[in-house]
């Protein structure tokens, strides 16, 4: 069984907000695979499908960002889970707008949401599709950077995105990473990025 955790925040506040592509992936999934609720925790919803008859599950966390790794120790408390049947599928200050980036291991950059991850495997060596939402202007203002939404112009850069990192989980489950990361990490030309 493969595992696709979408991180995010939960609520409507958070839905759309550049720290929630994540989970704006996994939604695409459920719907192109059709993917069947599979349970619901106080931790995290799941989904699961079949795409190309593989066992894929689809999860989000109900907790906040910085306790991601709580939801993924109780999915895999009761399903087991080897760390390289994990793909994380995150946001990524550090990448402009548009640009996707698989990883097989690597550190958390800072982010609260893989630092939990982290945690929670007690180690880096799980698979990550890195999303670029743009960085911040400042240090400064990187919290509230991650909990705005995307400018118009942005939006549109990033409904194509997702569709794209959609198609790069397909590619991963059906081809494996290397597969994946030779197809989709890309460079955004400089007059493709709106950041």
């Amino acid at each position: 069984m493969a595992l696709v955790l979408g991180l995010g925040n939960p609520g409507e506040r958070y839905a759309r907000t550049r720290h929630n592509v994540g989970w704006r992936v996994l939604e695409r999934l459920v719907a192109r695979w059709g993917a069947a609720p599979a349970e619901r925790s106080p931790l995290y919803r799941a989904w699961r499908a079949e795409p190309a008859g593989r066992a894929v599950d689809l999860v989000v966390p109900s907790t906040f960002m910085n306790l991601t790794g709580e939801a993924l120790g109780a999915w895999r408390e009761r399903h087991g889970l080897e760390p390289e049947r994990l793909l994380v599928v995150v946001d990524d200050v550090y990448l402009p707008v548009g640009a996707l980036r698989l990883r097989v291991r690597g550190s958390s950059g800072g982010h609260r949401g893989l630092d939990s991850v982290e945690r929670a495997l007690g180690g880096r060596d799980y698979a990550r599709l890195r999303i670029g939402v743009g960085a911040a202007a400042n240090p400064v203002e990187l919290r509230e950077h991650v909990l705005d939404m995307f400018t118009s112009e942005e939006e549109a850069v990033v409904a194509e995105t997702v569709g794209l990192a959609a198609d790069a989980v397909e590619c991963w489950v059906t081809d494996g990473i290397l597969a994946a990361m030779n197809r989709f990490n890309r460079k955004v030309r400089k007059e493709e990025s709106t950041s």
